[in-house]
């Protein structure tokens, strides 16, 4: 179980890491069901089968579906690609870098201080209910309402200015038919 947990761990880091250093979005998008799959498999070692199937159900179903079509409203191509690489030059990855050797120099120091203390016990789905709705409910519903607004704003931003489209297929502003 222990090998198993490490496999996952490291393709989840891997997959995250291949995620965001993508260049095309669906790629992108394929490394991140990866790495949430990776990460249900983590949280299944660790003796929580009903968060695993949570994790499954929720980002790499759901969530990605949301993405899928965040990127066909916005319909991202070559130019988007070249406009990005504009904006973000090769020397802000020092910044996430550095964060990233932070957060690993403190697991490590963690785990070597305490070890990997992992009960295995499961977690009664009642149980992550009455902690999601109970002590968590700001979190929970702050979270919703940041994928709302990242709707709004991808619907937003995929809207075509100017000229609507009829069912016709014909640009309403084509005068008349």
């Amino acid at each position: 179980m222990n090998i198993l947990f490490c496999a996952a761990a490291a393709i989840a880091i891997v997959s995250s890491i291949a995620a965001v250093s993508r260049n095309h979005a669906i790629h992108a998008i394929l490394f991140l069901v990866v790495s949430f799959v990776s990460v249900s498999l983590v949280f299944y070692t660790l003796g929580a089968p009903f968060i695993a199937a949570l994790e499954v159900i929720t980002y790499a179903g759901a969530i990605m579906v949301l993405f899928m079509f965040a990127i066909m409203l916005l319909n991202l191509g070559a130019h988007a690609v070249h406009r990005e690489r504009q904006w973000q030059p090769r020397i802000v990855w020092i910044g996430s870098g550095l964060l990233s050797l932070v957060l690993l120099a403190e697991l490590a120091w963690t785990f070597s201080r305490n070890g990997a203390q992992t009960g295995n016990l499961p977690v009664p789905p009642a149980q992550v209910g009455l902690t999601l709705f109970g002590t968590y409910l700001l979190g929970v519903e702050l979270a919703s309402m940041l994928l709302l607004a990242g709707l709004v704003g991808a619907y937003y931003l995929g809207k075509r200015s100017g000229a609507s489209v009829n069912t016709k297929g014909a640009s309403d502003d084509d005068g008349p038919a």
